[in-house]
Formats: structure tokens, sequence, C-alpha cells
């Protein structure tokens, strides 16, 4: 996430479950750009100025309404970087790690928090940003925790692309004879929701 923000959000998890499909996301940002904001907008619907730094990780959960289907998101928050070079090095080992670390087809985008403020005094101009998601062939969005600017528009983007590239690569499975994926996935409805009021309580 960048200040003029960088932020990239992948999401790992999916069930078809006819009451409820789950979605998790993961939000990884430098420090101090508006990530906890962000997902606090997203999430309940409010800004504040006074956000406590987050320690470790955080999330918050969402149920949407998403292409006629029920979809819980699950909105991972993680502590920003201490240190960084800068913001455009931070995104391009976090592409590194993706492709390292993460399966080859993981949903990705570029977002630029704090579009609110002056472009001369952002740490990412519109154009930089725009040009590194170009790079990397994922999209990129604009938004403002403050004024509420896309915010919407980028958690349902990122939502919508994922549940997509699950529900075709069940469909292959099924093609394939392979056993079907979101059938094992029914039971994490229960352990995400079993996960919530742990975390919860």
């Amino acid at each position: 996430m960048m200040n003029g923000a960088e932020n990239s959000a992948t999401l790992s998890v999916s069930s078809e479950s006819p009451r409820l499909s789950v979605l998790s996301e993961r939000i990884p940002a430098v420090r101090g750009v508006g990530k906890s904001c962000l997902l606090l907008r997203f999430s309940d619907g409010s800004f504040t100025t006074s956000f406590i730094t987050t320690i470790g990780i955080d999330f918050k959960i969402r149920t949407i309404e998403l292409d006629g289907k029920r979809i819980k998101l699950q909105i991972w928050d993680t502590a920003g970087q201490e240190r960084f070079r800068t913001i455009t090095t931070d995104i391009r080992n976090w592409i590194r790690n993706i492709e390292q670390h993460a399966s080859d087809n993981v949903n990705k985008i570029l977002v630029g928090n704090k579009a609110d403020m002056d472009e001369s005094k952002r740490a990412v101009p519109t154009s930089k940003g725009q040009a590194l998601a170009d790079e990397y062939g994922i999209q990129f969005f604009e938004t403002s925790a403050k004024t509420n600017l896309n915010v919407e528009q980028v958690f349902f983007s990122i939502a919508r692309d994922i549940k997509q590239r699950l529900a075709e690569t069940d469909n292959r499975a099924e093609k394939n004879g392979d056993c079907n994926f979101f059938a094992w996935l029914e039971d994490m409805h229960q352990d995400a929701n079993d996960l919530e009021n742990k975390w919860r309580n």
C-alpha cells in the first residue's frame, strides 16, 4: 500500500456453500499508509485519525452480496514495515515473495491510499502507481479511507476476481475427474466462524 500508497491484497480461500462463501484477503503495506483505516472504512463504515498502529496482525470480517451470492470476507491487516528504502522497492519485494511462496495464480491488486491528499504531497504520484501496476499486470486503484473514495470498489473487485479464479479452478478439476475443491472447503466455513469467535472472545 502506498501513501498515495501501495496495497497488495491477496485472497486465498473460498467456499461455494449454498449458505455462504468465504474469501480471505491479506493486506501487506509499509507503515503509516492507512491500511488499517482503509480496512476500518470498508468493514465498519467509519474513519478515525487516531488509529493505533497495528502490532503483528489483525483482521476484520464483512459479509457482502456479490453476483447474487453472500460472500464472507476475512481481511487480514499485517503490521507495516518499520523500515523501508522506497515504497516501490517494497512493492517489488512483496511481488517477488508472492511469486516465490504463493500459488501461481494468486490474485493481486495495487492500491494508492490517501487520494484525498494534494498530488504534490503524495509519496507516490498516480502515474508512478499506475506504471508499477502495469509492469506487473495488476489492477491499480486510488482510494481514500477518509472520504470513502473507491473503498468498496477495491474490495469488491479483488473478491470478484478471486471468486472467478476459484470457480474456474473447480471447473477444471471436475473436468479432469479430480476431487471437487469446493467440497472440502465447506468445512472451512465452520472453521472461519470458530476462528472469528475465538479471536473476538
